[in-house]
């Protein structure tokens, strides 16, 4: 549940306390604007349940992240696991690597999980909210919260599979080569499919238009967005049916969050119609690692761990695609559905003048929401237009990084059975790649990360600092942003380079990077500080370098 007193109701002065003991550093990496009521009262308590599944499940000694929100933005402190579990925590670290857990795992999501969440997404998303009386709606609301509750504890279930083999290459192979860890994660590229935006409905999508002049007229055509989306799903035979599956299977997800405060992708047409342009310019070449990359780093290696490595890198790609799916088919696919519920609402209760426009229902906790839609008492317009203001008012930017006193370091692993500090090592190199930012300083016309894929590009930087402004991205630009999603990925065909603040090497920008094959540049903490909208950069992904031209 949400902390009242760290969650703000009136313009007063933001306090930023800490919401316990330890220290609680903040998460910009997956919460870079304030949550909305409505999904702080579910997230942390989901993601816990889901981390402690999977924590317990891999044999780790931490249990749960530790989020907790403070004024909409999340903080986590890693808790221990609870002492009596420590016995049967280090048996399931054995088992987990003896038996190659992840891969049991990744099948399953494959199998199972994946297909059954993508079943339920589209039979809530079939149910049109609009067609509902008072009583339906309330009732589809319901049914969507509590899908889209099941699909973060989903999300986070699946954890281990996700980070415990690449961190486990990452570390070992780092070691063993001395090479830089977004050499060695060079490795990886091609191995995340959904990170390069590679689906069969937008394969099927892009062959219907290349054969299809006149869908292609319309694609290229100077129409409003919107009608452009609309006359596609409305053509005839194959494209007409293309474009709608597509659009069913990528429309309803959260275009850049995991907050049902931002926008889906349908409430954006203009990024629909310059993906699907960018997309359909693109070559199709393989962004597969070559072999000969892979040679060059495994020759480094020393002889005795070559067959190691081979397992490694093996394991790691067979899992890589984790990262970004487990999120994309769960949570943020449910978040989407659940909001165009609550808009719909929202359009009702606007229309009765009880709130000023439909999105400010999104301000509301779920009781608040119930009582107003059920015709009781609840919220004022003006507060919740309050609460929108304020919401909309500031950024992790704007927050302390850190609440209560400085971390400690890690304990040690030595003297941990060889299973458990396997285990604790892979998943601390892990987090440590996702959340981790470049410790070098910037200068006014040099903005300084961590290279996350080589190359240099040199290109006009747009600015974006939320879903909303999206549209202003045009194809061949530097995409400047706090950080982005894995709902992000259908924009990615547009971009010639992505700096963020936020995010370390497994960090979402960072993958989409490597597998887009362009260059990227994360966890600067002041690119959309330093670099203005508009301006001539030069990226290097390889220095980790940005400079400002003009």
């Amino acid at each position: 549940m949400i902390d009242t007193q760290t969650t703000p109701t009136t313009g007063d002065e933001l306090r930023f306390e800490p919401p316990g003991p330890g220290p609680f550093l903040i998460d910009s990496v997956h919460v870079p604007r304030p949550f909305t009521r409505f999904q702080q009262e579910i997230h942390a308590d989901c993601l816990s349940e889901g981390f402690r599944q999977m924590t317990a499940r891999y044999g780790l000694l931490v249990d749960d992240l530790g989020w907790k929100f403070v004024n909409g933005l999340a903080y986590y402190f890693p808790t221990p696991a609870p002492e009596h579990e420590i016995p049967e925590r280090f048996a399931a670290a054995e088992r987990a690597f003896a038996g190659r857990l992840w891969r049991e795992d990744q099948e399953r999501w494959d199998r199972e999980l994946k297909p059954a969440a993508i079943a339920a997404h589209r039979a809530l998303q079939a149910i049109d909210p609009a067609t509902l009386d008072r009583d339906g709606l309330l009732a589809h609301l319901e049914r969507c919260r509590e899908h889209q509750k099941r699909m973060i504890v989903q999300h986070h279930a699946m954890n281990g599979a996700a980070f415990i083999p690449v961190g486990d290459f990452l570390a070992q192979v780092s070691e063993w080569t001395g090479l830089p860890e977004a050499e060695v994660l060079e490795l990886t590229r091609g191995a995340a499919p959904e990170s390069a935006n590679v689906s069969d409905e937008l394969t099927r999508l892009q062959t219907a238009l290349r054969a299809d002049a006149d869908a292609r007229a319309l694609l290229a055509s100077d129409a409003d967005p919107a009608e452009i989306v609309a006359g596609l799903r409305a053509l005839p035979g194959e494209t007409g049916a293309a474009a709608h599956e597509y659009l069913e299977t990528v429309g309803h997800r959260l275009l850049d969050s995991l907050d049902l405060g931002d926008p889906t992708l349908l409430e954006v047409p203009e990024v629909i119609v310059g993906g699907l342009r960018a997309a359909l310019d693109g070559d199709d070449a393989s962004r597969q690692v070559s072999d000969e990359q892979i040679a060059r780093v495994r020759e480094r290696v020393p002889a005795e761990h070559r067959e190691a490595f081979d397992l490694l890198l093996e394991d790691t790609r067979f899992t890589y695609g984790l990262r970004d799916e487990r999120g994309v088919f769960s949570e943020v696919w449910a978040g989407g559905i659940t909001r165009g519920t609550i808009l719909e609402a929202g359009r009702r209760l606007a229309a009765e003048r009880r709130i000023a426009a439909p999105e400010h229902l999104l301000e509301a906790g779920y009781d608040e929401m119930r009582a107003l839609i059920a015709g009781g008492d609840g919220p004022t317009a003006d507060a919740l237009a309050g609460r929108a203001r304020i919401r909309g008012s500031y950024t992790a930017a704007d927050a302390p990084q850190l609440l209560g006193p400085p971390p400690s370091p890690p304990p040690p692993l030595d003297g941990l059975p060889p299973a458990v500090a396997r285990a604790m090592c892979a998943i601390g190199t892990a987090i440590e790649a996702l959340f981790g930012h470049s410790d070098a300083t910037s200068e006014p016309t040099v903005v300084r990360g961590t290279g996350a894929s080589p190359g240099t590009y040199r290109g006009t930087a747009r600015l974006i600092w939320d879903p909303s402004e999206l549209g202003r991205l045009a194809a061949g630009e530097v995409l400047v942003t706090p950080t982005t999603t894995e709902a992000f990925n259908v924009v990615l065909p547009l971009v010639g380079a992505i700096v963020t603040d936020s995010g370390g090497l497994l960090s979402h920008p960072a993958i989409v990077s490597r597998e887009y094959g362009v260059p990227g540049v994360v966890g600067t903490l002041d690119a959309t500080a330093l670099i203005p909208d508009g301006a001539l950069v030069e990226v290097d992904g390889a220095t980790g370098e940005v400079r400002v031209l003009s």
